[in-house]
Formats: structure tokens, C-alpha cells, sequence
């Protein structure tokens, strides 16, 4: 077949369909209007694909178009489809995006707030009028590396909110990689590690945690498990490995035996109304064992050591706390908000009080005084009332 010419293209006026070759027409419509079609086989399909009409797309045009198109389909992909695909957002209409979807589950309007207000501040003067598909590693890198070492916590903040956004885009087809995952990891050096057992949130923070716990996608014994031990200021593996036989809920009450404790000995933990929630909610989970928080992996067994840590890590707070490291928490904020005796507060945790002599005398375990303890805390952590902090550490 004779190619066409951009004469013979521009002269021609016979209604009909002119063939250029490698499967590029001309059709001239009855009315005398010109537009290029494309043939092409589509993972077995012919397709007809147009690529505009004349004179608008001159005839070099329509063969770039063409000749770009066998490419894609020599790669196994659908021109048609990808014609039809919506156009690329900037960083900045992703991070909008992004942002709008994740309204309805932040709780908290100064954590919202904060993380747009994050990236307005140092990735969208950099990046953010870019296509998502043109921003780059040495982009992100230009924006983290001033600030890595003098705002740690700032940086890691950025960091992780602009990986946040590259998945959406990665989710939507728009990016093949996220530039700001493990593709930097070597670029940035360390930030100090802090001791696992020292790992705890600052008070201020705990219910804005607790909400991210609540709204996880975790496995529901994991995460009421996890908002159990919290709730109670209870190590994990009393939490854990506690029985539906140890709880008394006409007297809000939960007593340990002694096989159950590290120091060997009973211990009675009075139930706040928010840790009452959570059994109640607990209640579904019932396989028989007799376990509250039974594995929904290995029927009749406890949940695993790491369970609670996976809690954490999946939803970005590992990095920030350790599960045992909310008993810290709740000692600071008990310390620091209450009035509360100091036999109260280390009882809460099952700490012995006094010397050997004055344990020997101590005939109380002060539950009374504890039971409003619990309940004050109970009430700080599920109800919002820690958001008031200025700080947000929060990703």
C-alpha cells in the first residue's frame, strides 16, 4: 500500500478511506470532514483507534501517534484504555485528595489540621505543583535531608506523609514505585534509636493513639486486646492470657491470679466504664476457650506476643511507643494530672509498695482509691480529652 502524502491528504475530497500503511487511515466523510483512524490488534481484538481529525493532526502527527501506540501494545497494555485513564495529579491535588478521603476518620481536627499544614510547609514549595510521575527520590531527598538531622521528629513526619500520598498515586496507577519508601532508606542516615522498654508516648498524645487503635483494620482480638491492655495499665501477657472466668462484671472487676503475675501474686484491677466497652465488645469473640482475646489464627490459644506490637506497627505508631510503654504513659499522666496517692498509682501497676515491713502491714490493695483512678483514665483516654496537647506527634 502506497503511503499517503501531505498533498495528496489535503487534496483528496472523495469520500472513502486512504491507507498510509502499518494500519493508519484517512477517512473523508460524506460531508468531506478528515479524521485518522488508527487498526491495530489489541491482545487479540481489533481495535479502531482515532487519533483526530485533519487539519488539526497533520499527517506526521497521526503517524507519531500511531507509531506510539504499537509501542504500548508491543508491551502487552491497551492504548485505548489508557487514553481513557484521568489525567496524572499534581503532588499537590494528590495530597488534597488524599487528605479529603482520610477526614472521616481522623477524630481529631488539630492531627487533620496538622497534616496537610505539614506538607504545605515543606514538600509543596518543592514539588507540589509537579505531576505525581515526575516527582523523584532527589526531589523528596532535597526536601528531607536539610531538616533529618536538626527536626528529626518533623522530618519523619514529612516523610511519612509524602510516602502516604505516593501509595494513593501507586493505587491509582499514576506512580510505578513510591520515591519516598525504602527507595531513600540509604540516603538517610539513622535517626537515634531509643531503648524498646523506654519507648512510651507522652500522656497528651494517648487518646489520639487510642482512636487510631479503635478505627484499625486489625484483627478485632488484636485490637481490643490492645485498647484492654491500655485501658488497664495491664502488661501484655496478663492482657493477653486473660479468662472470661477471672472477670467479674457486676462488680467491674478483673482479678489476676497469682500464677497469671510476675510477682506471684493476686491482682485485682478495678474496670473503668471504657475498659467495660471493650469486653462487651469482646463478648463476640468467644470460641469455647474461655479466653476474652482468643487468636483468631490458632482456635483456643492466646494471642501472640507480637500481636499487640503488629497492632502498633501497622498503623504507624511502633516507632513512638511499645505496648509496655503505655503503662509508663499512664503513670506519667496519673503523676502529673492526679491527685492521686503515690500506693494508688503504683498499685495500679502492680508494683509493690514500701519495704519488706511495710508490705508485711499492708492489708490494703487500695481498690477503691484505684477504681477512680481507672475510671479518670479511662474517661482521659477514650474520650478525646488528651487532644488539648499542642504537640502532635502523630503521623
Amino acid at each position: 500500500m502506497a503511503q499517503l502524502t501531505a498533498a495528496k491528504v489535503k487534496a483528496v475530497t472523495e469520500p472513502g478511506r486512504y491507507g498510509d500503511g502499518a494500519g493508519l487511515y484517512l477517512y473523508v466523510a460524506p460531508s468531506g470532514s478528515k479524521s485518522w483512524v488508527q487498526r491495530i490488534v489489541v491482545n487479540g481484538r481489533r481495535r479502531d483507534i482515532g487519533l483526530g481529525g485533519y487539519p488539526t493532526v497533520g499527517l506526521a502527527e497521526a503517524r507519531v501517534q500511531a507509531a506510539a501506540n504499537r509501542v504500548v501494545v508491543s508491551e502487552g497494555r491497551d492504548p485505548v484504555a489508557e487514553k481513557r485513564r484521568p489525567p496524572k495529579p499534581t503532588f499537590k491535588e494528590a495530597a488534597h485528595q488524599v487528605h479529603q478521603a482520610n477526614l472521616p476518620r481522623w477524630r481529631n481536627a488539630k492531627h487533620a489540621a496538622a497534616w496537610i499544614r505539614t506538607l504545605e510547609r515543606f514538600a509543596f514549595p518543592a514539588f507540589g505543583n509537579m505531576p505525581v510521575d515526575q516527582v523523584t527520590r532527589a526531589d523528596v531527598l532535597a526536601v528531607l535531608t536539610p531538616i533529618w538531622g536538626t527536626l528529626p521528629e518533623t522530618a519523619r513526619r514529612v516523610r511519612q506523609r509524602i510516602r502516604t500520598v505516593m501509595r494513593w498515586a501507586m493505587a491509582h496507577g499514576f506512580v510505578e514505585y513510591n520515591v519516598a519508601g525504602e527507595a531513600i532508606e540509604g540516603a538517610l542516615p539513622p535517626m537515634p534509636r531509643v531503648k524498646d522498654n523506654l519507648r512510651a508516648l507522652p500522656y497528651r498524645e494517648v487518646s489520639e493513639a487510642f482512636k487510631i487503635i479503635e478505627e484499625s483494620r486489625s484483627s478485632a482480638a488484636a485490637r481490643l486486646c490492645l485498647e484492654f491492655t491500655v485501658l488497664t495499665a495491664a502488661r501484655s501477657g496478663e492482657a493477653r492470657g486473660a479468662l472470661w472466668s477471672e472477670i467479674n462484671l457486676d462488680q467491674s472487676l478483673w482479678i489476676v491470679p497469682p500464677a497469671r503475675m510476675k510477682g506471684g501474686l493476686q491482682h485485682r484491677v478495678p474496670l473503668s466504664t471504657a475498659a467495660l466497652n471493650v469486653l462487651t465488645s469482646a463478648r463476640e469473640l468467644q470460641d469455647g476457650s474461655g479466653l476474652v482475646f482468643p487468636s483468631p489464627r490458632r482456635s483456643g490459644q492466646p494471642l501472640s506476643d507480637m500481636t499487640l506490637t503488629k497492632v502498633l506497627r501497622d498503623n504507624g505508631l511502633a516507632h513512638l511507643a511499645t505496648v509496655h510503654g503505655f503503662r509508663s504513659t499512664f503513670r506519667d499522666w496519673a503523676s502529673e494530672t492526679t491527685s492521686a496517692s503515690h500506693a494508688a498509682m503504683e498499685l495500679s501497676l502492680a508494683h509493690r509498695v514500701g519495704s519488706a515491713v511495710e508490705q508485711a502491714y499492708a492489708r490494703s490493695d487500695l481498690l477503691e482509691q484505684r477504681g477512680e483512678l481507672m475510671e479518670a483514665w479511662g474517661s482521659y483516654v477514650s474520650s478525646g480529652d488528651g487532644s488539648n496537647s499542642d504537640t502532635n506527634v502523630l503521623g
